[in-house]
Parts: structure tokens; C-alpha cells; sequence
């Protein structure tokens, strides 16, 4: 998926904010809660996931999905955005927002 779609996209959920990380990468936030961080170089993605999912998607595809942090019932699944399907990464984006966005801006974007 090229970048500037991947933004939009981003850009494109209710209540999003992009902020600067602690080394400078761009950090995507609904209500001051992050569910995204791409590489400095804009060649990976991190996304909250649940940690099914990620377990799910390194087995299926390790050269595309691999595990980051993880802690509770979340995980965090780093990707590679070149490799990537379009379709799964939209949907694994709008995932990671819904796992993080307050209940009355997710009904804005089923409306």
C-alpha cells in the first residue's frame, strides 16, 4: 500500500490526531490513545491487534506480519506496508481503531 494512502485511510476514521513519537515517527492517536506507529522511514506499520490475530497472522505470513509487544488480551503486529495486501491492511487498521476509539465514534463510522 503506498504511504499517502495509508493515511488516508488513517485520516479517514473518526477523531484520529497524528503525533510525533519519541523518535520522531509518526504516531496515530484516537482520544490520546495510540493505536498505530509507523517507521521512521514510512516502511512499516505497527498496529494494535488482539493477540489471536497476531498469533494468526505471523503463521500465515511471516515475511509480511511480525510479532511486537504484547501484553493482556492486545498485541501489536509490525508490518511491512510494501508487502502487505491493501484490503487486510485497511481492515486491520480500522481494527486497531475500533480496539481503541471510544464507543460513540465508532457508531459514527458504521452510520
Amino acid at each position: 500500500m503506498d504511504v499517502q494512502v495509508l493515511q488516508k485511510v488513517v485520516f479517514g476514521l473518526p477523531g484520529v490526531e497524528e503525533h510525533e513519537g519519541w523518535a520522531g515517527q509518526p504516531v496515530f492517536k484516537v482520544r490520546n490513545k495510540s493505536f498505530a506507529y509507523m517507521s521512521e522511514d514510512e516502511t512499516r506499520l505497527q498496529l494494535k491487534a488482539l493477540r489471536e490475530e497476531q498469533e494468526a497472522l505471523v503463521s500465515e505470513d511471516p515475511d509480511v506480519y511480525s510479532p511486537s509487544w504484547a501484553a493482556g488480551r492486545f498485541a501489536w503486529l509490525d508490518i511491512d506496508i510494501a508487502a502487505a495486501d491493501d484490503e487486510e491492511l485497511r481492515e486491520l487498521i480500522t481494527e486497531a481503531w475500533r480496539l481503541t476509539a471510544p464507543k460513540y465514534l465508532i457508531s459514527q463510522l458504521t452510520s
